[in-house]
């Protein structure tokens, strides 16, 4: 097959690269939410098959949203209002466009589910509001006809034990906020990643695997320890080093060092485990390194908290809709409030990198009684979740009463895969 060069934005030099991270920077202070479901059949729980997935895509309204498809086959649906698209497991994912206010979200997030939940059943299938598949293994769940995730599905394995896992059984939420400089774009990345693995213990909520209890709160956040530590890890300890800058250049140069898994030039795919560093300088069997190469290589760097034209904070299993709500609430209390994330560095600025390395291996287990080093985490949670509601109700927009579901399970010390455990041991006395 002859290779041939995108020549337009062909990548010359590194401060290209480092560019578009400050082409990020704006004054807006919107929230972007991706949401994720599981699809199963209700006579038995098992994951829906590719081929139904297909059918609930094709009963959206035709007139709202523009058909997506690779190679003829239906992968997502495009309107106004955002995307919809599927993971590698046939998992549903929303991806809403930058909103203004939580309102906004709330009745775009809403109106999808509802919509989601009447096309299932016309198929025989229901969604579920928990981040794991319960019955149904990877090893019983075809990966979609997608190019990207074929080559993913080659190269993971050699990196980990647990991709596939990830890949086709686990749906998760993410919220995304606008940074207005480099200094607060990582201030708010550094922040994020502390906090991800005390934030993502109280939506805790995929503890059943293969119909059976895991004996984690979060079998879906397990999974991710075990994909591959070059681009799921930490990014680096000098976010967690207070005395250590870090810099746009710096996370630059960290990408740079992470594996390549594969070259888009259209429809063409070619797999390549060189650094993006080795493809910028040497090239790939003719093709040169350009501006969408690194913009496919950041989207395949998998962070609990990452950097993108914004900051992209991920680590939260899949949740009904009053907690998926809560979670760019929350976040959004934090992360536009210099206030409230100078409170809660802060409380954090006692622990090393160490501490909260300890705490991302245990919180998938332990949950909300992890410790921070001697810290329960349950205590932090409760601190975060006030300073993130008054944060919010400053604003008078009545968007506190967002995260008012999660104070329920903070005050009993529970989370959602708490019920799931009570009902799962229910059906089987």
């Amino acid at each position: 097959m002859l290779l041939t060069n995108n020549s337009a934005n062909i990548i010359l030099n590194k401060n290209q690269l480092i560019e578009t991270f400050f082409s990020g920077c704006k004054t807006t202070k919107t929230i972007g939410v991706e949401s994720e479901k599981l699809l199963v059949y209700k006579n038995n729980f098992k994951a829906v098959k590719y081929e139904d997935i297909v059918k609930v895509l094709e009963l959206f309204d035709e007139n709202k949203w523009q058909r997506i498809y690779e190679n003829d086959n239906l992968l997502g649906l495009k309107s106004d209002i955002g995307t919809i698209s599927l993971e590698p497991g046939s998992q549903i994912e929303l991806s809403l466009i930058p909103y203004d206010t939580l309102d906004e979200i709330s009745l775009k997030l809403t109106d999808f589910y509802t919509n989601l939940a009447t096309y299932a059943d016309e198929i025989g299938a229901c969604v579920l509001d928990s981040g794991i598949q319960p019955v149904s293994t990877y090893e019983d769940i075809t990966i979609i006809p997608k190019k990207r995730y074929e080559h993913m599905t080659e190269y993971l394995p050699t990196k980990g034990l647990t991709p596939f896992v990830m890949m086709r059984e686990t749906a998760g939420v993410q919220s995304n906020f606008d940074y207005n400089s480099e200094e607060d774009a990582i201030t708010k990345l550094s922040l994020a990643l502390k906090m991800s693995p005390i934030i993502s213990s109280i939506y805790a909520n995929s503890p059943i695997r293969n119909s059976k209890l895991t004996g984690y709160k979060s079998f879906r956040a397990n999974s991710w320890l075990n994909v591959d530590e070059d681009r799921c890890g930490y990014i680096s300890a000098k976010l967690f080093d207070k005395k250590t800058d870090f810099s746009f250049a710096d996370y630059t140069e960290v990408l740079l060092d992470v594996p390549m898994i594969f070259i888009q030039r259209g429809n063409n795919c070619f797999a390549t485990q060189q650094t993006f560093r080795d493809f910028m300088l040497n090239g790939y069997k003719g093709l040169n390194s350009t501006i969408q190469d690194w913009q496919n290589h950041i989207s395949l760097y998998f962070p609990d908290v990452r950097l993108k034209s914004y900051v992209e904070i991920r680590n939260h299993d899949a949740q009904n809709t009053l907690m998926t709500l809560s979670i760019p609430a929350f976040w959004k209390g934090i992360m536009y409030n210099s206030d409230a994330m100078d409170e809660i560095n802060k409380i954090l600025s006692n622990y090393e990198y160490e501490d909260f390395m300890n705490l991302r291996k245990d919180s998938p287990i332990q949950g909300i009684q992890s410790k921070l080093k001697n810290i329960v985490i349950i205590d932090l949670i409760k601190e975060f979740f006030d300073i993130s509601y008054y944060s919010l109700r400053e604003n008078k927009k009545n968007e506190e009463k967002y995260i008012e579901p999660v104070y329920e399970y903070i005050a009993l010390k529970r989370v959602p895969a708490d019920n799931l455990i009570e009902e799962f041991n229910r059906k089987i006395s």
